[in-house]
């Protein structure tokens, strides 16, 4: 095939049922899949008194007045999803709620909610080298956060703002984690 007109089928192929390869009946879920990304894409171009009657129909509730043109697009796109997908499973509801409760109690209690630690941190005592222009830093990993030259840090991104001079995502800097395109300090150090 050279992609010239002439050289394409005269008729499209046809499927064991005889309906045309590609269609609707012999592909369902792809035709869910379109149906759905054409709704999501039509949000963006619809004006705020569709948003808000489209979410009416959607979640048979009134529209939160804190809601903006963006979180609402956001709401409705997951809406949308939600219904032709499923939900979160039931194993995920039972854990958010009982962080939910956890939380709660520790508010109650006067207590402060603390972040839990990554679970893909670094092992204790892990040594984290990296060269940045020639020299070779070396972060030790602790039970509280990380060591750097003798000092303690809560997160790595502060050692890497420390070595480089300006802002890095600190596990993308230290090789853990890739980093986002444009991400950093591009000017030469690796």
């Amino acid at each position: 095939m050279n992609g010239k007109i002439d050289d394409l089928p005269a008729e499209r192929p046809k499927g064991p049922l005889g309906e045309l390869a590609g269609s609707r009946r012999q592909f369902p879920e792809m035709a869910k899949q379109q149906s759905v990304l054409a709704q999501l894409a039509a949000l963006s171009s619809m004006s705020m008194a569709d948003l808000r009657v489209k979410w009416r129909m959607l979640s048979d509730s009134d529209l939160p007045h804190s809601f903006g043109r963006t979180m609402l697009i956001g709401r409705l796109a997951y809406r949308i999803q939600e219904l032709a997908f499923g939900g979160h499973k039931p194993v995920t509801v039972a854990r958010l709620d009982a962080l939910a409760c956890q939380i709660d109690r520790t508010v109650k209690s006067g207590g402060k909610v603390k972040a839990r630690a990554p679970r893909d941190r670094p092992v204790v005592g892990t040594r984290l080298i990296r060269e940045w222009r020639g020299v070779e830093h070396c972060v030790t990993v602790r039970v509280d956060g990380y060591e750097y030259q003798g000092r303690p840090y809560r997160s790595l991104s502060a050692i890497a703002r420390a070595i480089a001079g300006s802002r890095w995502n600190g596990w993308a800097f230290f090789g853990l984690r890739s980093p986002a395109p444009g991400a950093g300090n591009s000017g030469g150090g690796r």
